[in-house]
């Protein structure tokens, strides 16, 4: 049950940083998921190393926002300079 919740809340903070993020990134419903999720890790990762979250607890939801956020930044930047 834990990893259908992970996909989930994935998928929702995925698509809210799609909708914050300026532009059209055409991701479907596997990659949007994939980025909510890799950016819960990034933020839990970043969180830890700055002493905001404990080893094994995961990021808040606001975070994993961020984190995914933080993300399509760095996947607009690199996919800007691979078109050029």
């Amino acid at each position: 049950m834990e990893i259908l919740w992970t996909i989930v809340v994935g998928f929702i903070v995925g698509v809210i940083a799609k909708l914050i993020h300026p532009g059209k990134e055409n991701m479907g419903f596997i990659m949007t998921t994939l980025l909510g999720i890799a950016g819960s890790f990034l933020a839990g990762y970043v969180g830890q190393a700055l002493g905001w979250y404990h080893a094994g607890q995961g990021a808040g939801f606001i975070g994993s926002i961020v984190g995914a956020f933080i993300l399509l930044l760095i996947y607009g930047f690199v996919k800007g300079k691979a078109a050029s």
